[in-house]
C-alpha cells in the first residue's frame, strides 16, 4: 500500500508543502490561534523540520509530542 506523505514516497519540497498546507489551521493561519505556544510546540514548521529533512517521519514526531502529555 503506497502511503503518499512517507519520506520514501516524497521530494524535500513536497514534504514541506504537506507540513505547510497541513498546519494551515482552517485557513486562518497562526495569528489566529496561537494553540501550539499554549501547548509547548514552539514554531509547529520547527517541529516537523526533521520530517522535511527526511530524517523522521510525521507519524514518530507525533508519536513523541502526545507522549510528553500522556505520562
Amino acid at each position: 500500500m503506497l502511503v503518499p506523505h512517507l519520506i520514501k514516497n516524497t521530494t524535500r519540497e513536497q514534504r514541506e508543502k504537506i507540513v505547510r498546507d497541513s498546519l494551515g489551521c482552517g485557513g486562518g493561519g497562526c495569528e489566529n490561534c496561537s494553540s501550539c505556544g499554549v501547548y509547548g510546540a514552539g514554531d509547529p514548521v520547527d517541529m516537523y523540520q526533521p520530517y522535511i529533512e527526511g530524517e523522521k517521519e510525521i507519524d514518530d514526531i507525533n508519536r513523541e509530542f502526545r507522549a510528553r502529555y500522556l505520562r
